[in-house]
């Protein structure tokens, strides 16, 4: 399990290494029998032991926020439609507040029905949900009154403070590989943040994005585009061939499991580091 003292030498190993950003996942509950399907792995089971669990992402971030000055603060994915939108908006705009103007918020729409379920949130027409929400956490952090009318959430004319630091508001990440996510990426979001492909699985998905992008009257340019290789061998090669097709940046998994783990995890990236700070370049 994550503990207070890890997350202290990742706060400072990344600060001191010049890391761009902490990326954060969630998950509220786990289960041991599940008939979801994990879109990640072959067999369809998320690569969770039993007895383990993520830590809550916007409490995670804050802690890091206190123990950090520059590098940015993201979720990876927060998963919007089982949550809220008045607290989201709440909670990210004081973590923007608090850490000075770092956060990402990076958003997908679920893959585990179960944790619907356990959360006592409908499964069906959450992909609605999450493009409601949206406009929900828009006019909170933006306007003055704030208000949204729409088929799945109704909010009234109503003032929320502080608005976030960055302006408009923090950038918007959307994550997910099927059309619907690189529609939505597409209309709503800064940011698509893809996981699992290879530099050329990349190339094809920008080229699926670049179609979307043209219909909602926008370009590449407007979104920076993420990629975690997860599965994917992750090479200062492939570093360079991610660059080369398009990516903006890569999120490398970080595995350390005790404090003393740290510096090694690291060192074992700086050869990938190093060479996206060539492509950078």
């Amino acid at each position: 399990m994550t503990t207070p003292e890890l997350l202290d030498a990742v706060a400072e190993g990344a600060e001191a290494r010049g890391i761009g950003t902490i990326w954060v996942g969630e998950h509220v509950v786990l289960f041991e029998e599940y008939e979801s399907r994990y879109p990640y792995a072959e067999d369809g089971r998320i690569p969770a032991p039993p007895g383990t669990g993520l830590l809550e992402p916007m409490l995670t971030l804050t802690y890091l926020a206190a123990r950090t000055s520059t590098v940015r603060l993201g979720t990876a994915m927060l998963l919007l439609p089982q949550r809220n939108p008045v607290y989201v908006a709440k909670e990210v705009a004081t973590l923007d507040w608090l850490s000075g103007g770092r956060v990402d918020l990076g958003i997908g729409v679920g893959w585990l029905k179960e944790e619907f379920g356990a959360l006592n949130v409908p499964w069906e027409r959450r992909g609605r949900r999450t493009d409601e929400y949206l406009e929900v956490l828009r006019t909170l952090w933006v306007d003055n009154p704030s208000s949204y009318h729409g088929e799945t959430y109704d909010l009234p004319a109503c003032e929320m403070y502080p608005k976030p630091v960055q302006q408009p508001h923090p950038p918007i990440h959307v994550g997910g590989e099927t059309p619907a996510a690189l529609r939505r990426a597409a209309r709503l979001g800064q940011g698509w943040h893809t996981f699992n492909r290879s530099p050329g699985e990349l190339a094809t998905g920008l080229a699926e994005l670049d179609v979307h992008l043209e219909k909602a009257g926008r370009s590449r340019a407007d979104l920076r585009i993420t990629v975690c290789p997860y599965f994917q061998q992750l090479t200062p090669e492939a570093v360079e061939g991610y660059a080369e097709a398009g990516a903006d940046a890569v999120a490398a998994l970080f595995f350390a499991f005790t404090p003393e783990d740290v510096a090694r995890a690291f060192d074992d990236l700086e050869a990938c580091r190093e060479a996206a700070a060539r492509t950078a370049g």
